[in-house]
């Protein structure tokens, strides 16, 4: 386990990448959230952040953000670290993602580049063709580091065998999320993995904001794990307050926070595809349209609205 008190540069595993201990997660800029696409918007708080220290930012091709990140990082006072993500699995797809990040960002090189989403070593294997890709073009100079993003304790298992260079694994104090495993076989993946020199960040140490009233003993557990904590930060508000509980272990009162939900939209027309994407199994089909399960949605990710051809579904 790593615990920084301060917000200086690490080491991400063996990478050789420096990263900010606190990383900006940015799907709160993303249509999959509220976020209505306004570049400035999104510039100005990235502004801040790195003002205050953060020189890691994490995106997704999924996200649909890269036009609102460029405007931020156009503005950066520092040297930026950019993690993407992508769901492609042939090798044309997977080169084609790493170019629409280069293009979008503005960046001769995305320093960063996962398989989003990575299950097990059978998804990891049916993905072998785009991570292949991938390596390729880290030999050409295009990628920096190579790895994997998931859910799924078996996911992290995977990018350990596999001998990826990152793995980015969901890590929360309650377990939220963990698609097939407890929270103590999460913490021995992340574990194995930081031992065998992968460069980890977690993300949803709030649990997609339910975790949001016990922020200052979650953000305390999240920081014990990995070199970095990839926290979404909607505002400079939340940038403020994240930026100093890593820097001082003091989180300020938060105010104003609205609780976020997953919106149906009444013209559902109950296809089943948000049900399909949902890595957490929290929707169902009913009578011809989408709902959640009783246990509802425990990451409010957005990732079922990327899904829906009608534009039925939305955090807000």
């Amino acid at each position: 386990m790593v615990t920084t008190n301060l917000m200086q540069p690490v080491l991400l595993g063996n990478t050789g990448i420096s990263v900010s201990p606190l990383c900006f997660g940015t799907l709160p800029f993303s249509p999959l959230q509220a976020y209505t696409g306004e570049p400035d918007a999104a510039g100005e708080v990235l502004a801040r952040a790195f003002a205050l220290g953060v020189s890691f930012i994490d995106t997704a091709q999924l996200y649909n953000n890269y036009a609102a990140l460029k405007a931020g990082l156009s503005r950066a006072d520092r040297n930026i670290t950019v993690a993407s993500k992508t769901y492609a699995y042939t090798r044309e797809a997977a080169v084609a993602a790493v170019e629409e990040a280069r293009y979008g960002l503005a960046r001769d090189v995305i320093d960063i580049f996962l398989l989003h989403e990575q299950e097990s070593e059978h998804t990891l294997r049916g993905h072998g063709e785009a991570l292949e890709a991938l390596y390729g073009l880290k030999a050409k100079g295009a990628v920096r580091a190579v790895g994997l993003s998931t859910h799924h304790v078996a996911g992290v298992r995977a990018a350990v065998d596999a001998g990826l260079d990152v793995v980015h694994p969901l890590l929360n104090i309650e377990g939220l999320g963990i698609a097939d495993g407890s929270r103590e076989d999460m913490e021995e993946a992340v574990a194995a993995a930081m031992g065998a020199g992968l460069g980890v960040y977690v993300m949803k140490a709030l649990g997609g904001g339910h975790l949001f009233r016990q922020a200052r003993e979650a953000l305390g557990y999240a920081r014990q794990w990995g070199h970095s904590v990839a926290l979404g930060m909607r505002d400079t508000a939340e940038v403020e307050a994240a930026v100093g509980f890593f820097k001082t272990g003091d989180l300020p009162p938060l105010t104003g926070h609205k609780t976020r939900s997953l919106h149906i939209a009444d013209w559902c027309t109950g296809c089943g595809r948000c049900a399909e994407a949902c890595g957490s199994g929290a929707l169902e089909i009913v009578n011809g349209a989408a709902r959640l399960k009783n246990a509802g949605c425990s990451l409010l990710c957005g990732y079922c609205g990327a899904a829906c051809p009608d534009f039925c579904i939305k955090v807000i």
